[in-house]
């Protein structure tokens, strides 16, 4: 939460914050090292087991910006931002994830972005990565079910000092619009990491508004084994009809009822 804004991990304001939970009475330790880098990720779970004794929740939060156009985007802006955001949530949740299946007990929140549930102009990089991360907890939310790990989905909204990288959205960070504050976003995590929170779930949340975004699938069309082009091409109305839409994907839906009705 006080990490560098260049993605190298070493920033004075992870001691600033630390002093500031500290001032209002909280415990906090600092971790200088690149989530991007395994053994770095590894520390900080390390260290916070040594001075906490275990971690029973996990907010993956490290994040930068390297906004161009994908046609003008160096592709060393790409790979940086990809393992900031998406290797370095898999890296510090593969480090805590044995930690908290042994114990039966865990909480995990990723911080995503409408740049990538939805896409955002020139953050292909950012939402690439951003996107990634709905994919890594689908399959953990799975994962972790049966050991009470529960992993969910952020979509924040609020005025950070990431946002101040944007040239055109600057905003004054000590006197921000009491609606952007990043305190409203605070609701939505403490329920994501509650004892009775849900998993598997995207929760957008900023400006006193709170929501959870999801993936719908409409009804399949069935053709048999001798489909053509031709035959996808005059039923491409109804393909793209979204009107009967229901969350989920049908199809693999009634395939896993069926596996479980042939089990029973």
């Amino acid at each position: 939460l006080g990490g560098s804004g260049d993605g190298v991990g070493a920033s004075d304001m992870a001691d600033e914050v630390v002093s500031e939970i500290r001032e209002k009475g909280g415990i906090a330790i600092a971790n200088k090292a690149s989530v991007s880098d395994p053994a770095g990720a590894k520390s900080i779970i390390d260290d916070a087991v040594a001075e906490f004794g275990t971690v029973d929740i996990l907010v993956n939060n490290a994040g930068i910006l390297r906004d161009k156009t994908f046609k003008k985007m160096p592709l060393d802006d790409w790979d940086i931002v990809l393992d900031v955001h998406l290797n370095g949530t898999a890296y510090v949740t593969h480090a805590v994830w044995p930690l908290m299946y042994e114990k039966n007990y865990g909480r995990i929140v990723m911080t995503s972005s409408t740049s990538g549930i939805y896409g955002n102009f020139g953050q292909s990089n950012y939402g690439a990565a951003k996107m990634g991360m709905l994919g890594l907890m689908n399959v953990l939310a799975m994962e972790g079910r049966s050991k009470n790990i529960n992993v969910n989905v952020l979509s924040p909204a609020a005025a950070t000092r990431l946002i101040n990288t944007i040239p055109g959205r600057e905003v004054d960070l000590d006197n921000p619009d009491p609606m952007s504050h990043p305190k409203l976003v605070t609701p939505a995590v403490l329920l994501m990491c509650s004892e009775d929170g849900p998993t598997g779930k995207v929760i957008q949340a900023g400006n006193g508004r709170f929501s959870t975004a999801a993936v719908f699938n409409n009804e399949d069309l069935e053709f048999g084994a001798d489909v053509t082009y031709e035959d996808l091409l005059a039923k491409k109305d109804q393909l793209l009809d979204m009107s009967d839409a229901t969350e989920g994907w049908t199809w693999r839906t009634e395939m896993m009822k069926k596996a479980a009705e042939q089990k029973d």
